[in-house]
């Protein structure tokens, strides 16, 4: 990962959680509070204790220097590639972390899916295109994913959705059981997948 060596000077904060909302967290570090602008996919990671460590990324600029955190090495990995695009920016791929998961960014960009990126707010459709041209084969290469196995995991999700909105349940609910699903079980079967949103609908 190519990243400025400044980008890397502070790594992670570890202290104590003064304030935690969706957006950021203030940490308490031996006395020095530090501002760190988070994703709502670290927000829902983060747990009441008092005590914690957080990973980061430092942005350097002419005007400022700017701290984003993250609960997890793989949601940091996806940001530095997200803003290693052009017309993508720290605040953008925020966004991006906000509104999908690392995994189907990571998944999204692999099969090129446009219209996935494309739904994050503020993202067009060249904007999404250029993210998967500029991302596509990185992603392949680092996390060594199978694109065959990826379109069937689609083929299988979307099925799945199909027979569940026929049984009366509506898109948006079988949707989020689903992804759950898709998620902790990748190579799941239609029939698996189902039966699994059953219990949960």
């Amino acid at each position: 990962m190519e990243f400025k060596e400044s980008e890397a000077m502070i790594t992670h904060i570890q202290g104590k959680l003064v304030e935690k909302t969706p957006t950021h967290v203030i940490v308490d570090c031996n006395g020095t509070g530090y501002f760190i602008n988070i994703s709502l996919h670290t927000f829902s990671q983060l747990t009441d204790q008092e005590s914690i460590k957080i990973l980061t990324h430092l942005q350097v600029k002419e005007d400022s220097h700017t701290l984003y955190g993250f609960m997890s090495s793989a949601e940091r990995e996806i940001f530095r590639l997200l803003i290693s695009v052009s017309g993508i920016g720290a605040n953008t791929a925020r966004t991006m972390l906000s509104s999908l998961t690392p995994i189907q960014i990571r998944e999204g960009i692999a099969v090129g899916d446009a219209p996935l990126i494309q739904s994050v707010k503020g993202i067009g459709l060249k904007t999404a295109q250029r993210v998967i041209i500029d991302l596509k084969d990185k992603i392949l290469k680092i996390y060594d994913i199978d694109e065959t196995s990826l379109s069937q995991n689609n083929t299988n999700k979307d099925e799945a959705l199909s027979a569940l909105e026929v049984l009366g349940f509506m898109k948006k609910q079988s949707e989020r059981v689903v992804d759950k699903i898709v998620k902790e079980t990748p190579d799941a079967s239609v029939e698996f997948i189902i039966k699994e949103a059953l219990k949960n609908l």
